[in-house]
């Protein structure tokens, strides 16, 4: 048995060479940001009891943003080189006491379930593990001009991803250690572990786990990515609530003043409500009234944002990511249009899409049935989600 893992996310680095002018972890992508995925893998991995993000300090809101939904720790900074944000991640969940740990970057956000639970059974037997991948290129070294002093032996050679996995107890002892040694060189932590002493195993990589560092990285990436979800699905959802007193009411995460408010479920978001169904629906995994019943009073006045990234997340966890969402709205007022973009950009935003991949519309009964008379609003929203074939 495996006894309590946890997982440090480390994502405090600022990975400006992708491009895009903002951390390489927050770049949007198809099926959300690197971050959002690889939080995500973990969250929903039924082994992981802990997930512990690290992060920069200028990238608080940001972090906010892409990680709604998603059952984490507080995130905690990180320090000036990987090692800082490792060790802080660590000593974040020392009093937790974890068996084992599982260190993982950001940058890398197709490392699969399996991989993980490799890494997870890795650790229980040899205490210290890494994922690997045999090195298919011929490797030689070179003197400080460039020219060639040897070949070396590349059966001997391995390339190492992450997530790497240790016995909590001796990581944390192995980085304090470094820390009063002043060792900060150490390029992963598997080096460090060296040095303290342990012996590290290996364990099966994955070719698809590639750390993203280019802009060409990005684009292999994406189009590796969208060639493994051939099963495009689409799923409906719609929802109503009845006008009440008030002076607002919110549409797809906006706040819009109105002459009367919305009784209903949580906030009584149709947009988001039928969003959340049409997501859900698409990959047969019941309704919102499933996961957040009404009767719950829990969720009286929550934000309809938690459960859109929950339907999201539930997608990401399955390997898959959402390629476009539409949704109708149907009233006589108020106005949708002054509005749209706004919560186009605000879907979009907890969808981890862009904003092109949003569309909303509004209409009006024509003065008939509830809607014309003005007694309700009705929201109606298709979603179409991409999954890998064998899931």
């Amino acid at each position: 048995m495996a006894g309590t893992v946890a997982a440090v996310i480390v994502a405090a680095g600022r990975g400006l060479r992708a491009g895009g002018g903002i951390p390489k972890q927050y770049r949007p992508m198809p099926g959300g940001t690197a971050i959002q995925r690889s939080l995500g893998i973990f969250a929903g991995h039924s082994e992981v009891a802990l997930v512990q993000p690290v992060i920069h300090t200028d990238d608080q809101e940001a972090f906010q943003r892409v990680s709604a939904g998603l059952q984490l720790l507080p995130p905690v900074f990180g320090g000036a080189t990987r090692q800082d944000s490792v060790r802080a991640g660590l000593e974040a969940i020392a009093a937790k006491q974890p068996d084992i740990v599982l260190i993982h970057d950001a940058a890398r956000p197709f490392a699969s379930a399996a991989l993980i639970t490799r890494a997870i059974a890795a650790a229980a037997k040899d205490g210290a593990a890494v994922p690997v991948l045999p090195v298919a290129d011929t490797v030689k070294t070179v003197d400080a001009k460039g020219r060639v002093t040897g070949t070396l032996d590349r059966s001997l050679l391995r390339a190492v991803q992450t997530p790497q996995a240790f016995g909590f107890a001796a990581i944390i002892d192995a980085h304090r250690r470094a820390l009063k040694a002043a060792r900060d060189d150490f390029t992963d932590d598997a080096a460090l572990a060296e040095w303290a002493g342990m012996t590290v195993a290996t364990f099966a990589g994955e070719a698809a786990n590639v750390k993203l560092t280019t802009p060409e990285d990005f684009l292999r990436a994406e189009n590796a990515n969208l060639s493994d979800l051939g099963d495009v699905r689409t799923g409906f959802g719609t929802d109503v609530h009845q006008f009440a007193d008030g002076d607002h009411i919110w549409l797809g995460g906006i706040k819009i003043p109105h002459a009367r408010g919305v009784t209903g479920h949580s906030d009584a978001d149709v947009v988001l409500h039928s969003l959340v169904d049409a997501i859900l629906g698409a990959i047969s995994d019941g309704d919102i009234g499933v996961h957040f019943p009404p009767s719950d009073p829990q969720w009286k006045g929550a934000s309809s944002d938690r459960f859109l990234a929950f339907a999201v997340e539930r997608v990401r966890a399955r390997g898959g990511l959402i390629a476009h969402l539409d949704i109708t709205v149907v009233c006589e007022a108020p106005r949708v249009g002054p509005h749209r973009d706004a919560m186009r950009a605000r879907i979009a935003e907890i969808a981890g899409i862009s904003p092109e991949r949003v569309a909303i519309k509004a209409t009006t009964s024509e003065k008939m049935g509830f809607t014309g008379r003005g007694e309700g609003i009705v929201a109606f929203a298709t979603a179409t989600v991409r999954l890998p074939w064998n899931d």
